[in-house]
């Protein structure tokens, strides 16, 4: 009887260790980093707080669209390491939606408080699956792009998960101060 391997399988040895492997990534921060500038420009106001709002309802809004193309291959990567989405193929498959929405609310400026503290817990929590899956050194492409990019989940998924909630935090911070 052979030994059935699991869904994973375990990080191969070079896999993640090159910028090269993070481009689609990185291109996509870029992107929304220079959009937001862009339209804070066309608005005639660059200030932070109008900036960081931009760049979190492109990137929220870019990163929903691709994990909306393949909603069944996005559930299917999302479930073998978030918390909740391993509990629930429902909520797998309603989290590009949530993000979505958090992204519009970003752009529109809708009920900034209840946007941030949202962003602040979903990316938050997801970030504690991320721990977990690479404690475990799970080697999956990270569902964060959906199935059209194949980009390593890793620490830049981590960075982007806290960096995104640490964002939401500072606004919030910002507009209760």
């Amino acid at each position: 009887m052979t030994e059935q391997k699991p869904s994973y399988k375990t990080r191969e040895e070079n896999r993640g260790a090159n910028l090269s492997d993070y481009r689609p990534f990185i291109v996509l921060i870029i992107i929304a980093a220079l959009a937001a500038l862009a339209t804070c420009a066309a608005m005639g106001v660059i200030t932070l707080m109008g900036w960081m709002h931009f760049f979190m309802g492109f990137f929220l809004c870019v990163f929903a669209m691709l994990k909306l193309f393949h909603p069944a291959a996005f559930a299917d990567g999302f479930q073998m390491y978030d918390l909740l989405g391993k509990r629930s193929r429902a909520y797998a498959y309603i989290y590009p939606y949530i993000e979505l929405l958090l992204g519009l609310g970003f752009l529109s400026f809708f009920l900034p408080t209840v946007i941030y503290t949202a962003t602040i817990v979903v990316l938050g929590f997801g970030a504690i699956g991320v721990i977990s899956a690479l404690k475990k050194g799970l080697d999956i492409n990270c569902p964060c792009m959906g199935s059209v990019l194949d980009v390593p989940l890793s620490t830049v998924t981590l960075t982007e998960d806290i960096g995104m909630a640490a964002m939401a935090a500072a606004m919030l911070a910002m507009i209760l101060a």
